[in-house]
């Protein structure tokens, strides 16, 4: 019996290095699972459109489906938009089983990843030195996804022994540039921040532009396509998949 498709679903960004990165990601989780009909959707301004991926893999002839949510945190976008795109491809599929696992999430280890980012910009920017970190995520109107950010902030600032606030691009303060700024108010001037985003866009753009202004000496690129989130993404497929075999 074949194993189910897996569907990696991204939201989705009007800018092109987006869909780049998240397609990149799904390469590398295609290389660890060769055996694997892995693809890439989105949920909207980018394509392929989840129902299109969907409707290939039905023709082709998958009858199971795991769809992996490429979501930080639990949202807007984890709790509405995902089940409703499910919602809207099982009714059009009947006889199709698709099924949504939990999202990607917040991992600790996704901070070996944010290290490697930040000391990616650390040499690129000859900083050696640093007395405060921030963690600049999208943001939400939803205080528990900011919880789980200013969360994964603390342990990131207890393995630094570094002074550490988390900062979002939009929906809730403070933003990246106010984070900086309070850090300089109290005479610290050795300030990086760290880009809790999966692929460059907007927000991320936005949230370094903010920082920068207010005299942070390092911002990281976004987490990208790393092997540890491929290996995350594969590990939600697994629970997924055990899910739809039949009790």
């Amino acid at each position: 019996m074949a194993a189910p498709a897996l569907v990696a679903l991204a939201h989705g960004s009007r800018d092109p290095r987006s869909a780049a990165t998240i397609k990149a990601l799904v390469a590398e989780v295609k290389t660890m699972r060769p055996d694997l009909k892995v693809e890439a959707a989105f949920l909207e301004l980018s394509k392929p459109s989840f129902q299109t991926v969907v409707d290939r893999l039905v023709k082709a002839g998958h009858d199971e489906i795991v769809v992996v949510p490429l979501l930080l945190t639990e949202a807007y976008h984890a709790k509405v938009d995902v089940p409703s795109a499910i919602t809207e491809a099982t009714t059009r599929h009947p006889g199709v089983q698709i099924r949504a696992t939990s999202i990607l999430g917040l991992e600790a280890h996704f901070l070996e990843v944010l290290d490697i980012r930040m000391r990616e910009a650390l040499k690129s920017s000859r900083v050696r030195e640093l007395d405060a970190l921030v963690l600049a995520a999208a943001g939400s109107s939803d205080p528990l996804a900011n919880q789980a950010v200013a969360r994964l902030a603390r342990v990131w600032g207890a393995r630094h022994k570094l002074p550490v606030t988390a900062a979002f691009a939009s929906a809730s303060p403070p933003a990246t540039g106010e984070a900086v700024r309070a850090f300089r108010a109290e005479g610290r001037r050795h300030i990086a921040v760290a880009s809790l985003f999966l692929a460059p866009g907007f927000l991320p753009d936005r949230a370094a532009e903010l920082a920068l202004e207010a005299g942070a000496i390092a911002v990281s690129e976004p987490l990208g396509a790393h092997p540890e989130l491929a290996r995350t993404i594969l590990a939600r497929y697994a629970v997924g998949a055990v899910e739809l075999v039949p009790v």
